[in-house]
């Protein structure tokens, strides 16, 4: 960290998220970008997106021009403490049930649904058909 820079919180970066007043974290430093959010090619909306974490995969993955890294100093504010910085977090999709159709109830229920009106459908068409002949 530079000597001197206010080191701030996450939560207090993070309350930053507004359109008249937007901080965000970029490679552990702090900037206020309020002033640039009308300027910003990608517009606002992109740089709002950002707020509340640490936007510095985000930054890296568009490939900003060496002029817009330079930039960035005029917005520099401070430091962002590491140890507050919120880890990433991994999706763990949630475990689901197996999945028997043999032994479950709904399994013959569903084939009772199905074949009771064809059974209903068959009798009757035996019955009309009986009827007939005698």
């Amino acid at each position: 960290m530079a000597s001197g820079s206010k080191v701030y919180y996450f939560e207090e970066v993070a309350k930053h998220n507004k359109i008249k007043d937007c901080w965000i974290i970029l490679s552990g430093k702090v900037y206020d970008v309020t002033p640039f959010l009308e300027d910003h090619p990608g517009g606002d909306e992109v740089l709002l997106a950002v707020t509340g974490k640490d936007a510095t995969s985000d930054f890296e993955d568009v490939g900003h021009s060496d002029s817009a890294k330079e930039m960035m100093a005029k917005y520099y504010i401070g430091e962002i403490d590491p140890s507050t910085v919120p880890k990433r977090r991994v999706y763990i999709p949630p475990q689901q049930a197996s999945y028997n159709p043999d032994k479950t109830p709904q399994f013959v229920i569903k084939i009772l649904q199905f074949l009771a009106p064809l059974l209903i459908l068959g009798l009757a068409f035996a019955v009309r058909n009986y009827a007939k002949v005698e």
